[in-house]
């Protein structure tokens, strides 16, 4: 049959698509799933039937009668899958699966991590491995998206995804007639928003819904600042009020904090956008369960949207869609696609440009956006991890945290600060916050005369302080715990020195500071570490200790891996090779453990 001109221009009829695409994401603070949502939209946009989902809201077994699916997965911890994923992975670790299980799937990997970390991509890795072996085929090797990329992970994701896209055409190519979405629509909203009349009966709901079952509300006890008012950074030391709560913990476990929004950033949104705070809405869709019913505009400006956060790719495409303005339309699509990421990193990235500076850069246009689209394309306010400084048989019902306000300069005017420490450094004694308590990744030792050297400095030195409590608090152990500390001066950051200097004295302790700032040449807690490199190598290798490190992610632990190494191989009498496999060996056996943060 001859196909018209007008027939070839036209968009296929409703319902019809190329192929089904199914975007599965594992994803611990919501990256991976914006970066699956903002898939899904092009595969619709490229007439792919799509369907964006948790890994774990795919209904059991429903994986093996997929034919096309793409996975969008994060790696937390020290190589832990996100928890949106961790039941449907165990069911594909189970042996009894038949190794022609997914045979008839053909998939992508897109794998999100920092190098950082030694488990880099860990997850994704593995994924690709397992699905390997149970007979699925990959479409091309998977992409491997890094944090610690000058242009994060966009720069390994931007390229694969050009390939993947490649791919699909060619083996589900556009039929005749057929043309692609208009990239300038804007998509359908996930969401739908009801505005209630003035004069209702209905009154809004303020009380957060708890985020799961294992989250509970706690109260402020205390609040205090270590550093001194001159000190160049703050830090905290908070107490939560636990004792009503059916929580347990032991050290190395993790705190999460909700935090909400600045309460004048907040001001600043409403006035934006034109919101009334006190207008309600009922919002249904997938974040339905984040909002009271009914809750007002303020509510959802302080609890959920995150306009703190570095914008993602997802804001410029959605301001695009609406601005009427076609210069600044240019501009929008440009900083919302692979060939913008450049200037978009130098607009956003490289200063710190938050979501709400960039809605004031585009005013004009953020009045015009519908809220059912922000609900869909902003991020919502997610929690923050904190290792718990507090010991239970010590602190009792107090669970505390060590908590460093981020405040920095950019080449912006106003000085960076971030959300969670600046929120929390400001709670009055009483307030409420939202709170659960969970694993983290160092795992110590049950056994108590088995050695720990931990290597801790600046609030990298909390996870430590609960262990240190722990242990001395009611058992004589048979040798002093051993801890590296390092911060800048002993007079205005030595956290909780008053208590190490009583365990020194009680002989429950070896402490070795490093103080970087407090004479002419810096000192750090690598060099006092291959200052004690006997004591080190004795504790290690002759008596099986654990080592723990804490503390920030950026030069620190390749640092202090590098001295490590060096004393193993100046005591070891082995090669820098050597050295370094021995340290992979003591990782492999959960006695080298890390616990690092960006």
């Amino acid at each position: 049959m001859e196909v018209t001109g007008d027939q070839r221009n036209r968009p296929p009829e409703a319902g019809q698509c190329r192929a089904r695409l199914t975007v599965l994401y594992g994803s611990q603070t919501g990256t991976a799933e914006d970066l699956a949502q903002r898939i899904g939209r092009e595969a619709r946009r490229r007439l792919f039937e799509c369907e964006v989902c948790a890994l774990d809201e795919l209904r059991p077994a429903a994986l093996l009668d997929e034919r096309l699916a793409l996975f969008v997965v994060a790696t937390t911890g020290q190589g832990d899958v996100p928890d949106n994923m961790a039941v449907t992975w165990r069911q594909l670790l189970r042996r009894d699966l038949p190794a022609d299980s997914l045979r008839a799937l053909r998939f992508g990997v897109i794998a999100l991590g920092d190098s950082s970390y030694a488990k880099f991509n860990y997850v994704g890795k593995r994924l690709q491995k397992r699905l390997l072996q149970l007979g699925a085929a990959p479409l091309q090797p998977p992409a491997l998206g890094d944090d610690q990329h000058d242009l994060g992970a966009d720069a390994a994701v931007d390229p694969w995804l050009g390939d993947w896209w490649d791919k699909l055409d060619a083996l589900w190519p556009l039929p005749d007639g057929w043309q692609l979405l208009p990239a300038d629509r804007p998509p359908p909203a996930r969401h739908t928003v009801r505005y209630l009349e003035e004069n209702g009966s209905e009154r809004a709901v303020e009380t957060p819904p708890l985020p799961s079952g294992r989250h509970f509300v706690a109260k402020v006890r205390s609040n205090r600042r270590l550093t001194p008012e001159d000190h160049f950074q703050e830090v905290r030391l908070i107490g939560l009020d636990v004792s009503g709560a059916d929580v347990t913990y032991r050290p190395g476990d993790v705190a999460t904090v909700l935090p909400q929004n600045l309460a004048e950033e907040t001001e600043q949104l409403l006035e934006l956008l034109g919101w009334r705070p006190d207008q309600l809405v009922m919002v249904d869709g997938p974040r339905a369960d984040l909002l009271p019913r009914p809750c007002s505009l303020r509510y959802l400006a302080t609890h959920v949207l995150d306009i703190h956060a570095v914008p993602r790719r997802s804001l410029f495409e959605l301001l695009a869609y609406f601005t009427e303005s076609e210069l600044e339309r240019e501009k929008l699509t440009e900083l919302s696609s692979a060939v913008g990421q450049e200037e978009r990193f130098d607009y956003c990235d490289r200063p710190r440009r938050t979501t709400l500076e960039v809605l004031q850069d585009f005013w004009a246009t953020a009045r015009r956006l519908p809220l059912d689209l922000l609900l869909d394309m902003l991020p919502v306010i997610r929690e923050r991890h904190f290792s718990i400084a507090s010991s239970p048989k010590v602190h009792g019902g107090e669970l505390q945290l060590l908590v460093a306000v981020v405040r920095y300069r950019s080449r912006l005017a106003a000085p960076r600060r971030g959300l969670c420490s600046t929120w929390l450094s400001r709670l009055p004694v009483g307030h409420s916050v939202t709170v659960s308590v969970r694993p983290g990744t160092l795992r110590f030792p049950a056994e108590p005369d088995r050695p720990v050297v931990m290597i801790g400095p600046g609030t990298g030195v909390a996870p430590f302080r609960s262990y240190i409590a722990e242990e001395t608090a009611e058992t004589d152990r048979p040798r002093p715990l051993c801890l590296f500390f390092g911060c800048r001066n002993q007079t205005a950051d030595l956290f909780f020195g008053d208590e190490w200097q009583r365990l020194e004295d009680d002989n429950k302790l070896q402490l070795f500071c490093a103080f970087s700032r407090d004479q002419e040449n810096k000192i750090y807690v690598q060099d006092r570490i291959r200052e004690q490199a006997a004591l080190v190598w004795r504790l290690v290798h002759a008596e099986g200790a654990t080592i723990c490190v804490a503390g920030s992610a950026k030069r620190m632990p390749e640092d202090v891996a590098a001295a490590l190494q060096q004393v193993f191989a100046e005591q070891g009498d082995m090669s820098a090779e050597e050295a370094e496999c021995y340290r992979h060996q003591l990782e492999r056996q959960g006695r080298y453990q890390t616990e690092t943060w960006s």
